[in-house]
C-alpha cells in the first residue's frame, strides 16, 4: 500500500470517527471552562519594563539616514520595522520610515502609514531615535532623485552590534545615506540591551496599528465578546493554516481525489515552478503527515478542542486566509462550535471593503481579535503565531495563553483507528497541560523577543 493509501485510509477513518463524535459530544457536560484553562503561579508573573534599559538623554547630531526595505507579510514587516529602529538608534541615524516590498505572494501594495499609525510611530520613539517620513530633498538631488541610487549594504543576515559599526558606519558617516534591501532578519537575536529596549519599545507600544484597521478591530472584539456573554466574555481563537497554498506546499494528502491531485499540482506550480517535480526529489505524504509536517483540517482542530472540553457553547473565532474547500471542511468545525466567527461574519461587507484586497490589513483585523482572546491556538507555525505569543505574554503577565500542539503525537491519536473517546480526551487535554506549562518562558541567546519577551522587554512581580 503506497503512502496516498494509507494517509486516505486513515482519513477515512478519521471521518467516520468524528461523525460519531459530532453525535456523542452533544450530551457530554462542560469540562473545562475557558477560565480555568491556565494555572500561573504567582512567583511567575511578568510585568513591562521596557524603558529600564533606555537612554533619555539628548541625542547628538546624526550620522545620516538608514533607509530600509521590509519585505514579506505583515509580521515580517513587523521584525522588519524593530530590528531597523534598534540598528538606527546603535548607529545614530536618522531612520526613513521603512519601505514595503511588494511581496509576489503577499500582493499588498500598502504603505507604512497604510497599516501603522506613522505619527505614533515617530512620537513614541523621538527621545531615542530620530524617524522622518522622507529623505530631505537636498539629500535626494545628490542621488539624481533616485533612492535605488543609494549604495545598498546587503547586509548579512542576524548580523552582529560589530558587524554594523565596522561595515555599515563608516559608509554611512561618508555617503550620508546608506540602503539595506531586504531588511528581514538582518539583526542577530542577542545584542546590548540598549538596542534590545528599542525592539521592546518599538514592537509593543510604538508599532499601533492605523485608526482604520483599530478601529474596526475593536469593534470586532467588542462583538466576540458580546457573543461571548455564556463564558463571561471570553472566546478562543484559532490561526487556521488550511490555505490552499499551505496545503499545496505542505505536500499532504487529505481527501485522496483526483480533484485534490488537480488543484495541488496546479497550486504548486503556479507559485513554485517546478520545485516539487526536480529530478531525484522524493515526497512522502504519509512521512510528512507522522513527522508532523501537515497543515490541521479544521475538523482535527474541532475534535483537538472538544477533546480538551471546549464545548458548544464556546465561542470561536478564526484566523486565516482563504480556507481550501472551504464549504466542506469548515462545515464539521461549525458543527462541533455553531458560536464560530471569522472577520466575514463578525465584519459587515462595507466595513471589509476597504481591507478586502489588503492582505497585511486584514492579518491586521485578525491580529488584534487573536491578541485579545482568552485562549490562542495556533497550528501551523510562522511568523504570525510567533509575533501572537510574544504579544500575548507581554498582555497577560508573561503566559502567552496559547495551545501549541506536538502535532506529531496528534496524529498518533488522530490516525488510530481503535482509539475510545475518553483516551483520545486524555491525549487532548495532555496537549492543553503541556501548553500551559510551556506558556511561561524565557528568551533563549538563539531565540528571539518578539516570542520570548522575558527578561529583555519585561521583569518579574515581586511577591508581596
Amino acid at each position: 500500500m503506497n503512502s496516498g493509501q494509507v494517509l486516505l485510509g486513515n482519513q477515512s477513518q478519521m471521518m467516520r470517527q468524528a461523525k460519531f463524535t459530532l453525535s456523542y459530544l452533544t450530551f457530554i457536560p462542560l469540562m473545562k471552562e475557558l477560565m480555568t484553562a491556565w494555572h500561573q503561579k504567582a512567583s511567575q508573573k511578568w510585568k513591562p519594563c521596557i524603558n529600564r534599559s533606555l537612554l533619555q538623554s539628548e541625542l547628538p547630531p546624526s550620522n545620516g539616514f538608514l533607509i530600509i526595505e521590509a519585505n514579506g507579510g505583515l509580521n515580517q514587516q513587523r521584525l522588519s520595522i524593530c530590528d531597523a529602529v534598534a540598528v538606527a538608534g546603535l548607529l545614530n541615524a536618522t531612520l526613513v520610515i521603512p519601505f514595503f516590498h511588494l511581496n509576489s505572494v503577499w500582493r499588498d501594495s500598502s504603505k507604512f502609514g497604510d497599516i501603522f499609525d506613522e505619527d505614533y510611530f515617530i512620537e513614541t520613539l523621538k527621545s531615542h531615535v530620530r524617524i522622518v517620513k522622507e529623505l530631505p530633498e537636498d539629500l535626494l538631488q545628490r542621488f539624481d532623485n533616485n533612492i535605488s541610487s543609494i549604495i545598498n549594504m546587503r547586509t548579512k543576515a542576524l548580523a552582529s552590534k560589530t558587524y554594523y559599526l565596522q561595515k555599515v558606519l563608516p559608509k554611512l558617516q561618508e555617503l550620508g545615506a546608506v540602503r539595506i534591501a531586504p531588511f528581514s532578519n538582518r539583526l542577530a537575536h542577542s545584542v546590548p540591551p540598549y538596542m534590545q529596549g528599542l525592539r521592546c519599545l518599538t514592537n509593543f507600544d510604538a508599532l499601533r496599528f492605523s485608526e482604520p484597521i483599530r478601529l474596526l478591530a475593536e469593534n470586532m472584539v467588542d462583538r466576540m465578546v458580546k457573543n461571548s456573554s455564556m463564558r463571561g466574555g471570553k472566546y478562543i481563537s484559532v490561526h487556521l493554516r488550511f490555505e490552499e497554498d499551505m496545503v499545496a506546499f505542505s505536500c499532504c494528502i487529505y481527501d485522496g481525489g483526483d480533484k485534490e491531485k488537480r488543484e495541488m499540482d496546479k497550486a504548486r506550480e503556479r507559485s513554485w515552478r517546478g520545485k516539487f517535480r526536480r529530478p531525484g526529489r522524493k515526497i512522502s505524504a504519509e512521512a510528512n503527515r507522522m513527522s508532523g509536517k501537515c497543515p490541521l483540517t479544521p475538523l482535527e482542530v474541532g475534535m483537538m478542542l472538544r477533546g480538551m472540553g471546549f464545548d458548544n457553547t464556546t465561542s470561536v473565532y478564526v484566523a486565516s486566509g482563504k480556507i481550501y474547500n472551504a464549504e466542506k471542511y469548515m462545515s464539521p468545525l461549525r458543527q462541533l462550535f455553531p458560536l464560530l466567527e471569522t472577520k466575514e461574519t463578525l465584519a459587515s461587507a462595507d466595513e471589509l471593503a476597504p481591507f478586502k484586497d489588503y492582505s497585511s490589513r486584514l492579518a491586521a483585523l485578525d491580529y488584534t481579535v487573536c491578541a485579545k482572546s482568552e485562549v490562542f491556538v495556533t497550528t501551523q507555525g510562522g511568523n504570525f503565531p510567533h509575533f501572537l505569543m510574544g504579544h500575548r505574554r507581554f498582555l497577560y503577565e508573561g503566559h502567552s495563553k496559547t495551545i501549541k500542539p506536538d502535532k506529531k503525537k496528534l496524529v498518533l491519536s488522530f490516525d488510530n483507528p481503535n482509539i475510545r473517546w475518553d483516551k483520545f480526551k486524555k491525549n487532548m487535554q495532555e496537549v492543553l497541560r503541556q501548553s500551559d506549562l510551556k506558556g511561561i518562558a524565557l528568551r533563549k541567546a538563539d531565540a528571539t523577543l518578539y516570542t520570548f519577551p522575558m527578561p529583555d522587554c519585561m521583569c518579574q512581580r515581586t511577591e508581596r
